[in-house]
């Protein structure tokens, strides 16, 4: 099995496309100029019903704020360096129930459940140690690194 592309931690899509409309948003947060849907789906592949529900979601948990008229649009409510992924995910995917463990335990299957709970609290300190503003400093140094030449 090549574990380069094995994904145990699966990224859906609604996270993905919630992080990638947090980044616009993001992005022009210092210009304090709400983005509309159009304007983030011009720049993301997101599916404009679908980043609707996304931010509606979003904007109940208190991640994003709407501001109607005609220069409407979103905004993010906190500085970027206040948002960690762990609570875009968290907001996205709802908290995550414990699993039944009624099952009788053996010493087998709680050594199985050790090594997963090790590996469930990595993946947390890594979504809680990543900021939007850290996903926006990577996008433009990257963005730096590989400039585009327009025609």
């Amino acid at each position: 099995m090549n574990t380069q592309t094995y994904a145990l931690l699966d990224l859906s899509s609604k996270v993905e496309y919630a992080l990638l409309a947090l980044l616009e948003l993001a992005g022009n947060h210092s210009k304090k100029v709400p983005l509309t849907m159009s304007e983030i789906t011009a720049k993301q592949p997101i599916p404009e019903r679908y980043l609707e529900q996304i931010l509606t979601n979003l904007r109940r948990a208190g991640l994003v704020q709407s501001q109607r008229g005609s220069k409407g649009g979103f905004i993010l409510v906190r500085e970027p360096w206040q948002i960690t992924l762990l609570e875009i995910v968290t907001v996205v995917e709802g908290e995550r129930k414990d699993k039944d463990n009624s099952t009788s335990p053996t010493l087998e299957r709680s050594l199985v459940h050790e090594v997963w709970e090790q590996a469930n609290t990595a993946s947390i300190e890594v979504l809680k140690s990543y900021t939007l503003q850290d996903l926006c400093q990577q996008r433009e140094a990257r963005l730096q690194q590989s400039p585009m030449y327009y025609i």
